[in-house]
């Protein structure tokens, strides 16, 4: 049984009188035994919770910043109005904070043996799959002293997925893609390995493209145009372990990453290029293989979402392995990690070769824009040693650059806002240059 404020308020009121005039056992009893016989009259009253019959429908997935509509059909079952107040409870993170107040709680009147439906809408505001907690409902009799309280349990699943931040990155690179295929202009030759046609010379041409001999069966002077390769197989690797955990202003490294990976899927898979995933720590975590590209992106953020950092080591030794079974074939191996110098010197460099000669590397990682303000910082004694702090970090950072470099790997760092569009635009460069 749950009391309301107006049962407290009829009880104070009917103490004043008693405590003025008649300040006696009698008097509190001539009060509070009226009163107490409504309270059980009004709770006898009210509608029973645990026969309630709940159902859910609605989204079960949605992007970070955006709302998700959850809808809660109530049934009344019993031959009482049911007047009522529900609170739908959820993990903190699915509402912008101070919001799961109003969110949550909803009030409603259910006629004998009739249903309503709630909705509560959800804006989560971190990645992973958010699951419903129990349902509490009140429900009050007629003189609203008095309620009945229960809670049922009513699962449902929320997969709040990756935002795609850097989406608005890819129509640029898009027409850069359009200009290496040579479709963009005429007057642009598309650069490439693969021959993909003739058409006729125009000014400006590189004369080198000249084809004689389709020249001399024709009229027109005719030129080669070329492609870059198709149907290449790309596998991102995404480090999971405990460097991906780090926070870079507002967001951990590993999301940073993952947006990275999105971008660069979207481009390649419109490339015509094969991208697979896997996520790894010291297990495979997640693993996206053999999709066809108009389902690659869908799949490789449906595998994404759930995705945490570990707070262990990174096996490399594994990780190699992992990779290796994974791409059979020469492939283009993505690594989004870290370029902190234990885990790259001590794990990752031993097994690079094996890498290396199968496969064409790129390493990937998130540079955290906090240390090059600090290198620039003046003033007093705490920013010269600040700036001294980080531009030995800067220096170490970029020796394990070129360290990886020397093996043939092609690295990429930058911060999170810049890390996408640097890690597409490499994929463009190594796929200009014929080395897919």
């Amino acid at each position: 049984m749950a009391l309301t404020g107006r049962t407290a308020l009829l009880a104070a009121l009917g103490s004043l009188p008693v405590g003025i005039l008649a300040p006696s056992w009698t008097g509190i009893l001539a009060v509070n035994a009226p009163l107490s016989l409504a309270i059980l009259c009004d709770y006898a009253l009210a509608a029973p919770v645990r026969t309630l019959r709940f159902t859910r429908s609605g989204d079960t997935s949605v992007r970070i910043g955006e709302t998700a509509d959850v809808t809660l059909t109530l049934t009344n079952p019993s031959t009482r109005r049911l007047r009522a107040q529900l609170r739908d409870a959820w993990p903190p993170s699915s509402w912008l904070p101070g919001a799961d107040q109003e969110a949550s709680r909803h009030k409603l009147t259910v006629p004998a043996g009739e249903r309503r439906r709630v909705t509560t809408r959800l804006r989560p505001t971190r990645r992973g799959d958010r699951r419903s907690e129990r349902i509490t409902i009140r429900s009050y009799g007629p003189l609203g002293l008095a309620a009945r309280q229960g809670s049922h349990q009513v699962p449902w699943t929320v997969r709040v997925l990756p935002p795609f931040t850097s989406r608005k990155h890819l129509p640029s690179r898009l027409a850069r893609l359009r200009e290496l295929d040579g479709r963009t202009s005429v007057l642009t030759r598309g650069e490439g390995t693969e021959f993909d046609s003739l058409r006729e010379y125009v000014p400006g041409d590189d004369t080198r493209s000249i084809d004689w001999r389709a020249t001399a069966r024709q009229n027109t002077v005719a030129v080669r145009t070329w492609r870059p390769e198709r149907d290449r197989h790309i596998l991102i690797v995404l480090d999971t372990g405990r460097t991906s955990a780090g926070r870079v202003g507002d967001v951990p490294r590993l999301d940073a990453s993952m947006d990275a990976a999105l971008l660069l899927t979207a481009l390649a898979s419109r490339a015509g290029d094969r991208v697979d995933l896997l996520a790894y720590d010291r297990r495979v975590r997640a693993r996206v293989q053999g999709h066809l590209s108009g389902d690659v992106l869908p799949a490789f953020v449906n595998a994404m979402a759930p995705l945490e950092p570990e707070l262990v080591e990174t096996d490399a030794r594994g990780l190699s392995a992992a990779a290796l079974s994974h791409a059979p074939r020469r492939s283009l191996l993505v690594l989004l990690t870290s370029l902190d110098a234990a885990p790259i010197e001590e794990g990752l460099l031993p097994v690079l070769p094996q890498l290396t000669k199968r496969h064409t590397v790129l390493v990937a990682a998130v540079a955290d824009p906090r240390v090059a303000e600090m290198a620039t910082s003046r003033g007093n004694t705490e920013a010269v040693y600040e700036a001294a702090a980080a531009t030995q970090s800067q220096a170490q950072r970029q020796r394990t650059a070129e360290q990886l470099q020397r093996h043939g790997v092609t690295v990429v760092d930058a911060t999170p806002e810049d890390l996408a569009p640097a890690l597409a635009d490499a994929y463009l460069a190594l796929k200009a240059a014929g080395r897919l």
